[in-house]
């Protein structure tokens, strides 16, 4: 083994290991995902359980606002787990062509060269892979943020209507001057 070749079978490991970083960036999205998407179905199953204690054929108002509530809230976590389900697939898709572009570069480079563009092709599939992945998180925890507006307008729909007295936050206490 001449010097020429060490150098360039350091080339190729390089090459080989640099898919790696991606595949790191590509876990932890994964990992982030998962958690989220753990976060939706521990909701899910919450709501399930308020939907199953409310009393069956009510028209109470609080009833049927938490009817409402619970029916909008399930819409909004149904397309965020498909936004996240979809995420995903994207993640692992992404993971499993830079892996397959890391072992390519290996096998172009004992094909004396025929192949590099196949590493190279399954790498920037494997990049656009992870874009459209966080493009696609962008949307959910859009969609995560439209939800919780519309929870916290009926919390205050709640609020509204169990309170007696109007409260104004700037007014200040007797005497004008605060505590002390």
């Amino acid at each position: 083994m001449t010097l020429t070749d060490v150098f360039g079978a350091s080339e190729v490991l390089t090459a080989m290991i640099t898919p790696a970083v991606l595949i790191s960036a590509s876990g932890t999205l994964v990992l982030s995902t998962s958690n989220r998407l753990g976060r939706v179905v521990d909701r899910v199953r919450k709501l399930s359980d308020a939907a199953e204690g409310l009393p069956d054929e009510s028209a109470a108002v609080e009833v049927v606002e938490k009817r409402a509530l619970i029916a909008d809230q399930v819409r909004w976590l149904t397309k965020r787990l498909g936004l996240l389900q979809t995420a995903l697939i994207f993640f692992y898709g992404s993971i499993g062509l830079l892996v397959a572009s890391s072992l390519t570069v290996g096998l172009s480079t004992t094909a004396k060269g025929a192949l590099l563009w196949v590493p190279v092709l399954l790498a920037l599939l494997g990049a656009t892979g992870l874009m459209v992945g966080a493009l696609v998180l962008l949307t959910e925890a859009r969609t995560a943020v439209k939800g919780s507006f519309h929870e916290i307008e009926y919390i205050r729909k709640v609020v509204a209507r169990k309170t007696t007295m109007k409260v104004v936050l700037a007014e200040k206490p007797e005497g004008g001057q605060g505590e002390g």
